[in-house]
C-alpha cells in the first residue's frame, strides 16, 4: 500500500496505484505524487495578481457549488440530481484548495443557490456555459501567473472542467 496526494487539493489517496483521477477534485492522474513529495505552496510567497485571480477563482467555485447543489436537490432526473451532487462536491473540494493556497478560511455562502430552475434541459445549460467560463477564466489565469505551482493549479482546473463540460453533453 502506498500513499499519494492531490497536487490539486492535497487530499490524500491510499493504494497500490495512482487512481485515474482524484475522488476528490477529479484532477487526472498525473497530478498525484508521492505524499513524501507533497508541499502547498505557500500563500505569503504569491503576487498580488495571483492572489486576485485566485479570490475570483474562489468565487466562481462557490457560485457553482451553490449552483449545482440546488439543482441535485431540484431534479426529479435520479441521473441529473447525481451528476450535479457529484459536481457540487467537486467544486466544493476546488473551492477548499483555492482557500488553501490563499491562507483563509473558506466563506460560507449561498450565491449561485437560487438559479436553478425547474427545467433540466435548461441547468444542463447553464452547467456547460459556466463551466466553458471556468476553462476561460483559468486558460488566462495560467497564462498571467508567474507561480509555476499556481500555474499548474489552474491547467488542472482546465483538465477537471473540461471534462465537466463533457458531462453536460448529454
Amino acid at each position: 500500500m502506498k500513499v499519494f496526494r492531490c497536487q490539486v487539493c492535497g487530499e490524500v489517496y491510499l493504494g497500490e496505484a495512482k487512481p485515474l483521477s482524484c475522488p476528490f477534485c477529479g484532477a487526472h492522474e498525473d497530478y498525484f505524487v508521492s505524499a513524501k513529495e507533497w508541499e502547498l505552496l505557500r500563500s505569503d510567497v504569491l503576487r498580488e495578481a495571483t492572489k486576485e485571480d485566485l479570490r475570483t477563482a474562489l468565487d466562481l467555485e462557490i457560485n457553482n457549488t451553490n449552483f449545482y447543489k440546488a439543482i441535485s436537490e431540484r431534479s426529479r432526473d435520479t441521473y441529473v440530481s447525481s451528476m450535479f451532487k457529484g459536481l457540487s462536491k467537486v467544486e466544493r473540494e476546488h473551492a477548499s484548495a483555492i482557500c488553501k493556497h490563499l491562507g483563509i478560511e473558506k466563506p460560507v455562502s449561498v450565491v449561485g443557490s437560487d438559479k436553478a430552475v425547474d427545467s433540466d434541459e435548461e441547468n444542463i445549460k447553464e452547467a456547460a456555459r459556466r463551466e466553458k467560463n471556468a476553462v476561460k477564466f483559468y486558460g488566462e489565469a495560467s497564462a498571467r501567473t508567474p507561480e509555476k505551482e499556481i500555474k499548474e493549479f489552474f491547467r488542472a482546473l482546465i483538465q477537471i472542467e473540461s471534462d465537466h463540460i463533457k458531462l453536460t453533453e448529454m
